[in-house]
């Protein structure tokens, strides 16, 4: 038993030279994602911003493996430590939470010094990722988010309805993704498909004189000149 618990609480050295190696690259591949989340993301929010966390989460999970991969007791203690740990910010989008993983999944490939894989994978996961974003940007049809705000009439009654039907008019599809009600206002996000830049024009058109004194915004993740 106490030769069981001297194994336990015994550490290996740590190779610092390794550890320098592995952070480097790490550096690498977190600028090469973020880079890529940038050029290829779709996602509503600012990519910009949300991809700054890239190389941090990438070097923390480098450092983290290569400490506790030497000691199963201290393997332990972070299993512990890390239970109290709680993530307060929502993740809005599946694809953020994709490049998270893959963040996390660099760090501890190369924390496990498992460097060539690493890279290997990595380098084709973005490169299957870009290809497919990129093959689907010279379509025609376009993707783009629009906001509304708006104080429903008077006596008028669904204007969901009325709303539902200018949308599908100008569109080839209209998902509705949010709805806020207000005691006198409403904030309606849509998600549309268009063809053409007349559509995004004909559609603003028809929504201002069917709903006067309307907010319209128009959110493109596509480069698709908004109105």
């Amino acid at each position: 038993m106490d030769s069981l618990g001297l194994g336990l609480a015994q550490a290996a050295p740590l190779s610092i030279s390794s550890l320098l190696i592995s952070l480097v690259v790490g550096v690498v591949l977190a600028f090469v994602l973020r880079w890529h989340f940038e050029r290829f993301g779709s996602t509503l929010s600012n990519r910009t911003e949300f991809a700054q966390v890239f190389p941090l989460l990438v070097l923390t999970t480098v450092l983290i493996i290569t400490v506790v991969k030497s000691s199963l007791a201290l393997s332990l203690g972070l299993v512990g430590a890390l239970s109290i740990v709680r993530f307060r910010t929502p993740i809005k989008e599946p694809e953020e939470l994709a490049y998270l993983f893959i963040a996390i999944a660099t760090g501890l490939g190369l924390g496990a010094d498992q460097i060539i894989p690493t890279v290997l994978a990595v380098s084709f996961i973005l490169l299957i990722v870009g290809i497919q974003r990129w093959s689907r940007e010279g379509e025609t049809q376009r993707n783009l988010y629009l906001s509304v705000n708006f104080s429903p009439a008077e006596g008028s009654e669904r204007p969901m309805d009325a709303l539902g039907e200018v949308v599908a008019r100008h569109s080839e599809n209209g998902d509705l993704r949010r709805l806020d009600a207000n005691d006198d206002t409403m904030e309606v996000t849509f998600f549309l498909d268009v063809a053409t830049p007349e559509q995004i024009s004909a559609l603003v058109e028809d929504l201002r004189s069917s709903f006067p004194g309307i907010g319209v915004t128009f959110i493109d993740q596509n480069q698709l000149p908004s109105v």
